[in-house]
Protein backbone atom coordinates (compact mmCIF):
# COMPACT_ATOMS: atom_id res chain seq x y z
CA UNK A 1 0.00 0.00 0.00
CA UNK A 2 2.54 2.45 0.64
CA UNK A 3 4.27 1.74 -2.67
CA UNK A 4 0.94 2.42 -4.27
CA UNK A 5 0.64 5.44 -2.52
CA UNK A 6 4.13 6.91 -3.09
CA UNK A 7 3.84 6.05 -7.04
CA UNK A 8 0.48 7.90 -7.08
CA UNK A 9 2.06 10.95 -5.52
CA UNK A 10 5.40 10.65 -7.64
CA UNK A 11 4.17 9.50 -10.86
CA UNK A 12 4.31 13.50 -12.55
CA UNK A 13 7.92 13.74 -11.49
CA UNK A 14 9.38 10.43 -11.59
CA UNK A 15 10.69 10.63 -14.96
CA UNK A 16 11.89 14.00 -15.85
CA UNK A 17 13.59 14.39 -20.01
CA UNK A 18 17.30 16.37 -19.99
CA UNK A 19 15.64 18.70 -22.74
CA UNK A 20 13.04 19.90 -20.42
CA UNK A 21 15.16 20.30 -17.31
CA UNK A 22 17.87 21.93 -18.94
CA UNK A 23 15.18 24.26 -20.91
CA UNK A 24 15.71 27.26 -18.40
CA UNK A 25 19.34 27.01 -18.42
CA UNK A 26 22.33 24.84 -16.85
CA UNK A 27 21.89 27.25 -13.53
CA UNK A 28 18.77 26.74 -13.00
CA UNK A 29 19.06 22.98 -13.35
CA UNK A 30 22.16 23.20 -10.97
CA UNK A 31 19.82 25.59 -8.46
CA UNK A 32 17.18 22.91 -8.76
CA UNK A 33 18.73 20.84 -6.14
CA UNK A 34 19.29 22.82 -3.24
CA UNK A 35 16.71 22.12 -1.03
CA UNK A 36 16.80 18.64 -1.37
CA UNK A 37 20.79 18.96 -0.33
CA UNK A 38 19.87 21.31 2.31
CA UNK A 39 17.23 18.95 3.50
CA UNK A 40 19.09 15.13 3.29
CA UNK A 41 20.99 14.45 6.02
CA UNK A 42 22.70 10.84 4.87
CA UNK A 43 23.95 10.66 0.78
CA UNK A 44 24.68 7.83 -0.66
CA UNK A 45 25.93 8.22 -4.06
CA UNK A 46 27.17 5.32 -6.64
CA UNK A 47 28.89 6.19 -9.91
CA UNK A 48 30.01 3.64 -12.11
CA UNK A 49 30.92 6.34 -14.75
CA UNK A 50 32.00 9.98 -13.43
CA UNK A 51 32.77 11.33 -9.87
CA UNK A 52 30.17 12.31 -8.23
CA UNK A 53 28.80 16.15 -8.33
CA UNK A 54 29.47 17.09 -5.11
CA UNK A 55 33.45 16.23 -5.33
CA UNK A 56 33.61 17.11 -8.26
CA UNK A 57 36.16 20.02 -9.30
CA UNK A 58 35.10 23.47 -11.35
CA UNK A 59 37.58 22.06 -14.43
CA UNK A 60 36.05 18.66 -14.30
CA UNK A 61 32.20 19.74 -14.26
CA UNK A 62 32.92 22.26 -17.03
CA UNK A 63 34.36 19.28 -19.42
CA UNK A 64 31.10 17.56 -17.83
CA UNK A 65 28.31 20.02 -18.70
CA UNK A 66 29.67 21.38 -21.62
CA UNK A 67 28.61 18.35 -23.68
CA UNK A 68 24.86 19.95 -22.48
CA UNK A 69 25.42 23.64 -23.10
CA UNK A 70 24.11 23.37 -26.80
CA UNK A 71 21.39 21.08 -25.70
CA UNK A 72 20.29 23.71 -22.99
CA UNK A 73 20.28 26.99 -25.89
CA UNK A 74 22.44 29.12 -23.43
CA UNK A 75 25.74 28.15 -23.97
CA UNK A 76 26.57 31.70 -22.06
CA UNK A 77 25.19 29.72 -18.54
CA UNK A 78 28.20 28.12 -18.34
CA UNK A 79 30.41 30.04 -15.64
CA UNK A 80 26.97 30.73 -13.52
CA UNK A 81 25.86 26.94 -13.61
CA UNK A 82 29.78 25.96 -12.27
CA UNK A 83 29.33 28.81 -9.71
CA UNK A 84 26.52 27.42 -8.70
CA UNK A 85 27.57 23.60 -8.20
CA UNK A 86 30.79 24.36 -6.66
CA UNK A 87 28.56 26.45 -3.98
CA UNK A 88 26.45 23.42 -3.64
CA UNK A 89 29.47 21.32 -3.12
CA UNK A 90 30.62 22.98 -0.22
CA UNK A 91 27.19 20.71 1.56
CA UNK A 92 30.40 18.63 2.20
CA UNK A 93 32.10 20.65 4.97
CA UNK A 94 28.67 22.12 6.85
CA UNK A 95 25.89 21.16 8.63
CA UNK A 96 25.69 17.64 9.63
CA UNK A 97 25.21 15.72 6.95
CA UNK A 98 26.89 12.57 5.93
CA UNK A 99 28.41 11.03 2.55
CA UNK A 100 29.21 7.61 1.31
CA UNK A 101 30.24 7.28 -2.12
CA UNK A 102 31.45 4.38 -3.62
CA UNK A 103 32.68 4.52 -7.43
CA UNK A 104 34.47 1.89 -9.90
CA UNK A 105 37.82 2.21 -10.57
CA UNK A 106 37.64 2.97 -14.05
CA UNK A 107 35.81 6.07 -13.40
CA UNK A 108 39.65 7.17 -12.19
CA UNK A 109 40.61 6.34 -15.29
CA UNK A 110 38.23 7.80 -17.13
CA UNK A 111 39.89 11.09 -19.09
CA UNK A 112 37.83 13.96 -19.28
CA UNK A 113 38.55 17.59 -19.42
CA UNK A 114 42.24 16.03 -20.47
CA UNK A 115 45.40 15.77 -18.92
CA UNK A 116 45.51 18.70 -15.98
CA UNK A 117 42.10 18.86 -15.49
CA UNK A 118 41.84 14.92 -14.61
CA UNK A 119 45.20 15.26 -12.48
CA UNK A 120 43.54 18.43 -10.51
CA UNK A 121 40.40 16.47 -10.12
CA UNK A 122 41.67 13.21 -8.92
CA UNK A 123 44.37 15.81 -6.34
CA UNK A 124 40.99 16.59 -5.36
CA UNK A 125 40.21 12.87 -4.25
CA UNK A 126 43.06 12.37 -2.17
CA UNK A 127 41.95 15.81 -0.33
CA UNK A 128 38.29 15.11 0.58
CA UNK A 129 38.51 11.19 1.31
CA UNK A 130 39.97 12.19 4.97
CA UNK A 131 37.29 14.80 6.05
CA UNK A 132 35.54 13.17 8.69
CA UNK A 133 31.96 13.33 7.88
CA UNK A 134 33.23 11.35 4.23
CA UNK A 135 32.96 7.87 3.47
CA UNK A 136 34.95 6.93 -0.18
CA UNK A 137 35.28 3.85 -1.42
CA UNK A 138 36.50 2.79 -4.74
CA UNK A 139 35.77 -1.18 -6.19
CA UNK A 140 39.14 -2.37 -7.57
CA UNK A 141 39.17 -3.81 -11.37
CA UNK A 142 40.32 -7.11 -9.37
CA UNK A 143 37.54 -7.24 -6.69
CA UNK A 144 35.97 -10.61 -6.63
CA UNK A 145 32.06 -9.17 -6.51
CA UNK A 146 29.18 -11.11 -6.77
CA UNK A 147 27.41 -7.26 -8.41
CA UNK A 148 28.55 -6.10 -11.42
CA UNK A 149 29.07 -2.53 -12.30
CA UNK A 150 24.73 -1.01 -12.43
CA UNK A 151 23.65 2.46 -13.52
CA UNK A 152 25.22 5.17 -11.57
CA UNK A 153 22.60 6.25 -8.97
CA UNK A 154 22.32 8.72 -5.54
CA UNK A 155 20.24 7.86 -2.45
CA UNK A 156 19.16 10.59 -0.30
CA UNK A 157 18.30 9.70 3.23
CA UNK A 158 15.94 6.94 2.99
CA UNK A 159 13.50 8.73 0.98
CA UNK A 160 15.00 9.56 -2.29
CA UNK A 161 16.64 7.79 -5.39
CA UNK A 162 18.11 9.38 -8.44
CA UNK A 163 19.38 7.84 -11.21
CA UNK A 164 20.37 9.67 -14.33
CA UNK A 165 20.20 8.11 -17.73
CA UNK A 166 21.04 8.99 -21.41
CA UNK A 167 17.55 10.84 -21.86
CA UNK A 168 16.35 11.68 -18.69
CA UNK A 169 16.47 11.94 -14.63
CA UNK A 170 14.67 9.27 -13.14
CA UNK A 171 13.43 9.77 -9.62
CA UNK A 172 12.34 6.63 -7.80
CA UNK A 173 10.53 7.43 -4.05
CA UNK A 174 8.14 3.90 -3.75
CA UNK A 175 9.70 2.23 -0.72
CA UNK A 176 10.15 -0.85 -2.08
CA UNK A 177 11.83 0.39 -4.65
CA UNK A 178 14.19 3.17 -2.51
CA UNK A 179 14.91 -0.06 -0.40
CA UNK A 180 15.81 -2.16 -3.35
CA UNK A 181 18.75 0.73 -4.01
CA UNK A 182 19.59 1.07 -0.67
CA UNK A 183 20.77 -2.86 -0.16
CA UNK A 184 22.42 -2.95 -3.69
CA UNK A 185 24.69 0.16 -2.21
CA UNK A 186 25.70 -1.87 0.87
CA UNK A 187 26.03 -4.85 -1.64
CA UNK A 188 28.42 -2.28 -3.64
CA UNK A 189 30.57 -0.92 -0.21
CA UNK A 190 31.31 -4.73 0.49
CA UNK A 191 32.95 -4.67 -2.86
CA UNK A 192 35.23 -1.45 -2.19
CA UNK A 193 38.47 -0.26 -0.73
CA UNK A 194 39.02 2.25 1.55
CA UNK A 195 41.85 4.60 3.48
CA UNK A 196 45.01 3.30 1.87
CA UNK A 197 44.17 0.80 0.02
CA UNK A 198 41.84 3.84 -1.26
CA UNK A 199 44.54 6.18 -1.33
CA UNK A 200 46.46 3.90 -3.55
CA UNK A 201 44.37 3.50 -6.45
CA UNK A 202 43.77 7.28 -6.78
CA UNK A 203 47.79 7.60 -6.72
CA UNK A 204 48.01 5.24 -9.76
CA UNK A 205 45.64 7.14 -11.30
CA UNK A 206 47.43 10.42 -11.24
CA UNK A 207 50.33 8.56 -11.90
CA UNK A 208 48.39 6.99 -15.02
CA UNK A 209 47.24 10.69 -16.77
CA UNK A 210 50.93 11.39 -16.94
Amino acid sequence: MDDLIAVSRAVGSMYMEWRRLRAGGLRSLQDSYAKLYEETKAFRFYTSDVIPGVLQTAAYATAIMSRFADASRTPDDMERAIAVKMERARVIHTGDHRFAFVVEESVLRYRLGGAEAMAGQLGHLLAVISLPRVSLGIIPFAAERTMWPVESFRVYDDRRVQVELVSAAVNVTTPGEVGEYVRTFAELQSFAVYGVEARRLITAAIAAVG
